[in-house]
């Protein structure tokens, strides 16, 4: 019986769950991006001084958000430099894993540019709400639209 008890306890109150590690999810995106960020030249671009601009704006934070759950397909610049290729959509990702892992990128990983403000959930959800209907292809539209360069 309180066995029974403690049971229903749990299940009535939600057993919490540990935040999502932005380090450990981010390395699937550190076999194109490396461990560093540094990128891979003319092939996958480098998450530094780029993102730490675009987290600075409001689209630039939409476009990141989005560039996880959608994916990227289509030419953008990045620090100068063209990237032609595309990004697969990071399927399984919640949105605290998605803030997880660009809280990771813009805290521990890209070091150079403005003040890195954290991402939440609530924020992440947002941008996932109003993006239904874009492609990975409208995505890396948004990059120079949210002033990447």
């Amino acid at each position: 019986m309180r066995a029974l008890l403690a049971l229903a306890l749990l299940l009535g109150a939600g057993i919490a769950q540990a935040a999502p590690d932005g380090a450990t999810i981010y390395n699937r995106c550190a076999a194109c991006h490396t461990r560093t960020g540094a990128g891979v030249p003319g092939a996958y671009p480098p998450l530094g001084a780029d993102f730490r601009a675009l987290a600075a704006k409001p689209g630039g934070r939409r476009y990141l958000a989005l560039a996880v759950i959608k994916g990227l397909n289509g030419p953008i610049s990045v620090e100068g430099k063209a990237y032609r290729g595309m990004m697969p959509a990071q399927g399984g990702l919640d949105d605290a894993g998605v803030a997880a892992v660009l809280n990771h990128v813009g805290g521990t990983i890209a070091s150079a540019g403005p003040a890195f403000r954290p991402f939440t959930d609530q924020e992440v959800a947002g941008y996932r709400a109003g993006a239904k209907a874009l492609s990975a292809a409208d995505v890396a539209k948004l990059h120079e639209v949210a002033g990447g360069k």
